[in-house]
């Protein structure tokens, strides 16, 4: 094995693209680990904390593409020389959506060259760097979708006060998944044109969401994103309250749901105030906040992701939805085996997991030691709920929504475990992910032995998407598992399965009527797009 870094000076690329470009060149036999990363302070140190860093990376600087390969010589000099030409084909980027590829024309590298009209900018450059394009797109009257993470959170608030003064929205830092008129942005589904607009600091919680509305037959009229740190105390939610107040006044929007992680309880209550303010029933999901505290008038609180997505679609309806699918009857696991082992891509489906399994399952673990090369990772004593998609497992390595191999490696030491009862394994498709992200983890479990725990799985997506939701959940089944509607859904089959003593404090499964409305229920880089966005207050009329 060798490890060799390479620089490559004043060469750009955006990290959506270089995790793709990393997870294709990783495939050949012979290459153990390859990142590709600007040459950051920040970047240059988690490779040498990951044991990546060599000589000529020590060098490298902010405008400079860094590239570490461990391999075998000859598999880690092709890998190299092949970087430069992986980078140039079409559709890279996090503003890769249906109408990238080879007709689309270069991603436009400055502001300078922004087309006339252009309504709103994609800023994907190093964090240092982010808040300063952002502020001349803003300055330029433009919307700003900032994909870019590790912006200081001062830097998040001025950009944002200065939108609020100009009318205009802030997607991030650290924005992830958005759909304006219906076109992707980051990491996102294809999903139905409807009257139900979304506002959300998590961006897999927004793809569970929509998604799930498209599968119930409504649709959906924009996605918007704010980054995740927008409802914190030190930010205040200025996102979230701008895109609920450009839901209301977009004609195309009937319905509103929030999405998040629990905001600071502060901004948690004056977001529910603004929503009811807002003229159009809300619901909200604020996973983890109190759902004994009765909702303001016209806003539904929904305890899980799953709950959201229903009281939406119910409401579009006017009515009771069909029930949703009958929980699958797992044969009960016989000891040895007693431990969950949760393998989650997305952060917010594993937050969710964990407040559903608390109460029923006990004590819970979100945190397993990382992978080290060439070592089988080692599994703790006591049920597991990890989010893969964390720093400390994508150190120098793409995303698991890009490159299953980490998750893979995890996914295979829990079937080999004789501690587990059951393993829960979400696959997210859409723009921006692995184009089969079903067959890597097929390909795990069909080594498994054949006395294997369980394995519960679940899409997120559409059949409009380009891997297929049909298509990945079939990968799946044929594989052995067990694959259920939604995130909700499968940590409540393991809640039936392992819960102590059978009891099972779970928010109640989801029901088919419609919810009253104040229920409580269970070089810079910067792509400008002319058509994604209109003003903030008139949002729909020219996406």
């Amino acid at each position: 094995m060798v490890l060799r870094n390479a620089v490559h000076k004043d060469l750009y690329a955006d990290s959506v693209a270089l995790m793709r470009v990393a997870a294709h060149l990783a495939e050949p036999p012979g290459v153990e680990t390859i990142s590709l990363v600007m040459g950051t302070p920040a970047n240059r140190d988690v490779l040498a904390r990951s044991g990546l860093l060599t000589s000529p990376g020590h060098d490298a600087g902010p405008n400079d593409l860094l590239v570490a390969v461990r391999g075998e010589p000859d598999a880690v000099d092709t890998a190299l020389a092949l970087v430069v030409d992986a980078l140039s084909g079409p559709g890279e980027g996090p503003g890769a959506g249906p109408e990238a590829g080879a007709d689309a024309g270069p991603p436009v590298r400055s502001l300078v060259g922004a087309p006339a009209g252009a309504s709103l900018a994609l800023i994907s450059t190093p964090g240092p760097y982010a808040a300063a394009e952002a502020l001349k797109a803003l300055r330029l009257g433009m919307h700003v979708f900032v994909f870019s993470d590790h912006v200081p959170i001062e830097q998040e608030v001025l950009l944002k006060r200065e939108a609020a003064r100009r009318g205009l929205l802030v997607m991030g830092p650290d924005c992830g998944t958005a759909v304006i008129g219906g076109i992707p942005l980051g990491f996102a589904n294809e999903v139905r044109a409807g009257r139900v607009g979304l506002v959300g600091a998590s961006g897999t919680g927004l793809q569970q969401v929509s998604s799930l509305l498209h599968s119930m037959g409504s649709g959906v009229s924009h996605v918007i994103g704010t980054g995740s740190r927008d409802v914190s105390a030190e930010v205040g939610g200025p996102t979230m309250r701008a895109g609920l107040d450009a839901l209301a006044a977009d004609p195309a929007t009937e319905i509103i749901v929030l999405v998040s992680k629990p905001p600071a309880p502060h901004v948690a209550e004056q977001l529910l105030r603004h929503a009811s303010a807002s003229g159009k029933p809300v619901v909200a999901c604020f996973l983890g906040t109190d759902q004994a505290a009765p909702a303001p008038a016209g806003v539904t609180l929904a305890p899980t992701l799953l709950e959201a997505a229903r009281s939406a679609a119910s409401l579009t309806v006017g009515g009771a939805l069909p029930p949703g699918e009958e929980l699958p009857k797992l044969p009960a696991p016989a000891p040895p085996r007693h431990l969950l082992r949760a393998l989650y891509a997305g952060g917010t489906f594993a937050h969710e997991a964990a407040l559903l399994l608390g109460p029923a399952l006990g004590d819970i673990t979100r945190t397993a030691p990382p992978p080290v090369p060439g070592a089988a990772p080692r599994l703790p004593d006591r049920h597991l709920v990890l989010d893969l998609g964390d720093d400390e497992f994508t150190a120098g390595r793409p995303h698991p929504m890009i490159d299953p191999t980490v998750r893979t490696e995890y996914l295979r030491a829990a079937l080999a475990d004789p501690r587990t009862a059951a393993v829960v394994l979400d696959v997210v498709i859409g723009h921006g992910a692995a184009p089969d992200p079903a067959a890597a983890l097929a390909e795990a479990l069909a080594e498994a032995p054949a006395d294997a725990p369980p394995v519960i799985a679940f899409v997120v997506g559409t059949d409009d998407d380009p891997q297929g939701l049909t298509a990945q959940q079939r990968i799946l089944r044929d594989a052995g598992a067990y694959v259920v509607d939604s995130s909700t859904t499968a940590a409540r089959v393991c809640a039936e399965l392992l819960a102590v003593g059978g009891d099972l404090m779970l928010a109640p499964a989801a029901s088919g009527s419609a919810p009253s409305s104040s229920s409580t229920s269970s070089s810079t880089s910067a792509s400008a797009s002319a058509s994604a966005s209109a003003s903030a207050s008139r949002i729909g009329e020219t996406a």
